[in-house]
């Protein structure tokens, strides 16, 4: 049984300004019988964006699965090979179907995340000299890492600005910097369908504006795929990379590529390896790769967790996407709105947010850097340290996303291109913030996903507003 809702003066209004979020009540019952841990051991989870938290019923499933058969290396054509491929060749398909993509577009490759997916676009893309990877400052490092294929090569790389305080791209600005696709040649755009620093949902519209101006696209759908529909029938980027951690919490080391077939074809592997072959020879020096998919899935794939992500996938219907989407929304509206409204004593506010100040086109993620009375900046870790002692998991520093940090936390270049080149130094996470004297180098993140309650986004409020005149 879901525990009861203590009808609190703050939560009255705040169901007054989100009614739609007492319509998803079977999110309070799923936490209950799925989830159960959350409560009994005092745990406040606000980390969604990092990954989602797995329920009772998915490992059980599994588990129950595996010990239900006999499942081998799929390279063969054994009765145990075939079981595994069956059941890796259903979780393919599943995938396809989830995000309404036709079989017949679009193949799903596995990965071990969604990071081994972008390198095996990066390293695959026939960048050469006169080519463009053309980027957003948002952008996840695992995707700012491309650009040392495309340099190797001979290729450029250009960044499209973001602007504060929204953090986001201008039409004008994303449409010139599109027009600056060279004819004839490669080029790859890459950008995050929602920020995982700021939870700015970038518009998926550019997706085809990019196409029209000859831009091969890579969307990097990972912080947007677990609380948003993704419709793959009706928006068509070339490479789609998701972690299936971030969907459903397990199994954690599977994600996908989902790649256009077309624009496979157009990707050269620079190295072959077992089960990408069809054949090979020692003594010829030479090999054919395989089509598809299986010339992207190197050795043996992760054969007995893939069919897990069926399971996952399973149980987010099951749930309804849009109930955890309309939750989110909720908790996220509130979060905002409370933590702009806390205030010191003198009026200066406890708080800064980077990114929108309201749910226009964001999502679950809300980003902020603490300030005392003087307005001198709290650092980041001391507001974590304080979550820590009170079993809230938040998460604090760049989030692996440079470039929203550096534009967020007013950070130039020319700053940082001293830092970078002191003699002598190896430059660490530590050695960089002594360097960037006088600013942070990192911000506090709390976002909330599928289980989370308004209790949950209370607790975060209230550990904010405890700085309030310190």
């Amino acid at each position: 049984m879901a525990q009861p809702i203590e009808r609190t003066d703050a939560y009255q209004e705040f169901i007054a300004k989100y009614p739609r979020y007492e319509s998803t009540a079977v999110l309070d019952e799923l936490r209950a019988r799925e989830f159960s841990r959350l409560d009994r051991l005092g745990q406040i989870y606000l980390d969604y964006t990092g990954g989602a938290l797995y329920p009772e019923s998915l490992v059980k499933r599994h588990a129950e699965q595996l010990l239900g058969g006999v499942y081998g290396n799929p390279h063969s054509t054994n009765p145990s090979s075939q079981a595994a491929t069956r059941l890796v060749d259903a979780a393919r398909r599943r995938v396809i179907d989830f995000f309404h993509a036709s079989p017949a577009e679009y193949a799903v490759i596995f990965t071990c995340n969604a990071t081994h997916a972008l390198k095996l676009v990066g390293e695959a893309y026939p960048f050469a000299r006169g080519d463009q990877f053309l980027l957003t400052f948002d952008n996840h490092n695992s995707v700012n890492g491309i650009r040392e294929y495309d340099r190797a090569r001979g290729a450029v790389t250009r960044y499209v600005p973001i602007f504060p305080p929204e953090m986001r791209v201008p039409d004008d600005v994303i449409e010139a910097y599109l027009s600056q696709a060279a004819r004839d040649r490669h080029g790859l755009f890459a950008f995050p369908a929602q920020s995982n620093f700021s939870g700015v949902q970038h518009p998926l519209e550019w997706i085809e504006r990019a196409h029209k101006k000859g831009w091969d696209v890579l969307l990097d759908a990972a912080a947007f795929v677990p609380s948003n529909p993704l419709d793959l029938s009706c928006y068509h980027p070339d490479f789609v990379t998701i972690s299936f951690y971030k969907m459903f919490g397990y199994p954690t080391g599977i994600g996908a590529l989902i790649a256009h077939r077309s624009a496979l074809e157009k990707l050269r592997r620079p190295w072959f390896a077992g089960g990408t072959i069809t054949v090979a020879s020692v003594q010829a020096d030479q090999f054919f790769m395989q089509r598809g998919h299986e010339a992207f899935e190197d050795g043996t794939i992760n054969y007995a967790g893939i069919p897990a992500v069926t399971m996952g996938l399973d149980f987010i219907d099951e749930i309804g996407l849009d109930t955890i989407h309309t939750r989110v929304k909720c908790l996220t509206g509130w979060l905002i709105e409370q933590l702009h409204a806390l205030r010191h004593g003198n009026g200066r506010p406890v708080a800064l947010l980077y990114g929108p100040p309201n749910l226009d086109m964001r999502g679950g993620a809300v980003t902020i850097n603490v300030y005392d009375p003087s307005g001198v900046g709290v650092d980041h870790d001391i507001v974590e340290k304080r979550a820590n002692e009170r079993g809230i998991s938040l998460r604090t520093g760049c989030f692996c996303n440079p470039g929203a940090g550096e534009v967020a936390l007013g950070i130039d270049g020319e700053e940082i291109q001293v830092c970078f080149s002191r003699p002598g130094t190896r430059m660490t996470y530590d050695t960089f913030r002594q360097c960037i004297d006088g600013k942070s180098t990192g911000a506090v993140r709390i976002s909330v996903g599928m289980v989370s309650n308004f209790a949950d986004v209370q607790k975060a409020i209230e550990l904010i507003g405890e700085f309030a005149d310190e």
